[in-house]
């Protein structure tokens, strides 16, 4: 699965995109196991309230929304306009 940061995620992160082998069904899950990576990704998902999440390109609001089929995952915050 590749799964992309956006914004200050990426920054946290240090890296843009991923490809991963995961073993989570779930966007709760997947998160989960990204934090279990390491201090930056606890930091980048300390907060998810505030992040926005994409599956395959269409915002989820559930994070037990169901990734076991997904291609992909993008994990960005709250966008502003002006």
């Amino acid at each position: 699965m590749k799964v992309f940061y956006f914004s200050w995620i990426r920054e946290y992160i240090g890296v843009p995109q991923e490809d991963l082998i995961i073993r989570s069904v779930t966007v709760r899950g997947l998160i989960d196991e990204l934090t279990e990576k390491g201090p930056r990704y606890k930091e980048a998902f300390k907060d998810t309230e505030i992040i926005r999440i994409a599956v395959d390109q269409i915002l989820i609001e559930d994070l037990d929304f169901k990734i076991d089929k997904a291609k992909e995952v993008a994990f960005f915050p709250p966008m502003t306009g002006g």
